[in-house]
């Protein structure tokens, strides 16, 4: 078959990237155009989001792919979730779009439940309980600035956004609406119930549309004529889970970057006491199905660990830092990922220092005893996280697929082995850009299925296995970390 080529606009909270995605013979291959750095911009006091310069970035790699004269026949952008852009008319945005971690949704469940019984809120959804989910941001936006409401005519989130800056067509992919936790997976539609009870105007919700849905053409100013703008799956994890090499029964993935997120692919959603008291999620994938899994917090705390030293005049690179990681005792001290203080920025090395003083630890010496800690520790969540999973499902996990830029990181793939005891299957790294151009094959008709996706992915990109180690040191580490967990 003749050379087909797509692009992917791949948002995170990090980074963002345009890659060339080229399907020829059953096989894909992938080239990254244009990357650029991305983050929080401080504007009096809060986190917001640059998304004109995102834009400018993303049309800086297009012109890039442009000047290569290829036939593109798609794009499509995914994007981190929950995130969102206030729009009206022909305006690009009405305020610049507020960033996640930005402390206006401090205390975002108690003004919720008190509209809201936290029972019906998951009943509705199946989602799992963040105060930076769309619904505490849009709560919050109804109780400390109605006029927005008022004002804007939609809002779109962060990877539907882009693609109605591409395309002229402003519509809300369902796994990316999802994350929301205002959107019914069993009626595939807006919780109306819950935007009712919270002031939210169902009006401004835009139209959901299944992942793979084509919106249109190109606008003629991004340069790739013939090409169409697809909603892939906008949410980044959706996309990179359609792209998890796995086959057959009893498998688990692990989307590992800024966020680790760990679950399974169910056919229908999960929402029962037990889902709701473990706090896990019923997100969307491609074709409708689920992913149940846990958002839990990655290397979102290895990345603020660099951030502080660099500040100091260590600029370590993540090599550098993962080499003194190696370099350092194992399982000297733990930490509690999940504790609120990793969550927010600032100093991260010092709050690993206090937690450890706390907890009767001997605190961290060195980054590479820090970032060492953070390492053996995420692997020790995932281990806890796979037991929630199973007794919440009953379903055995045999081993764990770990996709996305984390699973670069040879030393926390090893751990993950060791803590989980489970076989690790890593790669491919770019899963998310991979599902967002093999979705857009799906879309434009030149794969068949899922099942066909995977296939393509298997043929194309290599992976790695890694078997568990060191059982007991790190069964009796696990001890000590269920301590701190509770």
């Amino acid at each position: 078959m003749n050379p087909t080529h797509y692009v992917a606009c791949d948002l995170g909270a990090e980074s963002g990237r345009v890659m060339l995605g080229t399907l020829a013979d059953g096989r894909l291959t992938l080239e990254e155009i244009h990357r650029f750095t991305n983050g929080p911009v401080v504007i009096h006091g809060t986190l917001r989001w640059d998304v004109l310069r995102i834009f400018d970035e993303l049309k800086t790699g297009l012109r890039k792919v442009a000047a290569r004269g290829l036939p593109v026949a798609s794009l499509s952008t995914d994007s981190w979730g929950v995130d969102y852009v206030w729009l009206r008319g022909n305006e690009p945005f009405l305020t610049a779009p507020y960033h996640y971690r930005d402390g206006r949704t401090d205390g975002g469940f108690a003004r919720a439940f008190a509209l809201v019984p936290q029972e019906e809120i998951f009943a509705e959804t199946g989602i799992q309980f963040m105060t930076l989910n769309t619904l505490y941001q849009l709560h919050a936006d109804a109780q400390q600035r109605p006029w927005i409401l008022k004002t804007a005519d939609r809002f779109l989130m962060i990877g539907d956004y882009f693609n109605y800056l591409f395309s002229g067509v402003g519509k809300c992919e369902e796994s990316l609406a999802s994350t929301s936790q205002l959107y019914n997976p069993r009626r595939k539609k807006w919780s109306r119930p819950l935007l009712r009870k919270l002031g939210l105007p169902g009006k401004r919700f835009p139209e959901i549309v299944a992942s793979g849905t084509v919106l249109g053409p190109a606008l003629p100013e991004l340069g790739l004529p013939g090409a169409q703008v697809v909603a892939a799956c906008s949410h980044d994890t959706g996309a990179a889970v359609a792209a998890v090499p796995a086959e057959g029964a009893g498998w688990a993935y692990l989307s590992s970057g800024t966020w680790s997120l760990l679950g399974i692919e169910a056919k229908k959603p999960i929402i029962t006491d037990a889902s709701r008291q473990y706090n896990w999620t019923n997100e969307i994938g491609y074709d409708h199905s689920i992913r149940f899994l846990k958002n839990i917090v990655g290397l979102w705390i290895v990345q603020e660990c660099r951030r502080a030293w660099a500040k100091d005049g260590r600029d370590y690179s993540y090599d550098e830092i993962t080499r003194l990681a190696t370099e350092s005792p194992p399982l000297r001290c733990l930490i509690n990922p999940g504790d609120p203080r990793f969550l927010k920025p600032d100093d991260m090395p010092a709050k690993i220092a206090a937690f450890c003083r706390e907890t009767g630890q001997p605190a961290p010496e060195s980054p590479g005893q820090t970032i060492r800690a953070v390492l053996e520790s995420l692997a020790l969540l995932y281990r806890k996280t796979i037991a929630d999973c199973t007794e919440i499902t009953g379903q055995e996990i045999q081993r764990l697929h770990i996709v996305g830029g984390g699973s670069k990181n040879r030393l926390l793939n090893q751990f993950s082995a060791n803590a989980t005891r489970l076989p690790v299957i890593t790669g491919p790294v770019e899963a998310t850009a991979i599902g967002n151009v093999l979705i857009q094959a799906i879309a434009l008709g030149h794969l068949a299925s899922l099942a066909d996706l995977r296939r393509v992915v298997r043929h194309s990109f290599p992976v790695e296995t890694y078997q568990p180690q060191d059982a007991a040191a790190w069964d009796e580490a696990y001890h000590r970390f269920m301590k701190l967990a509770v």
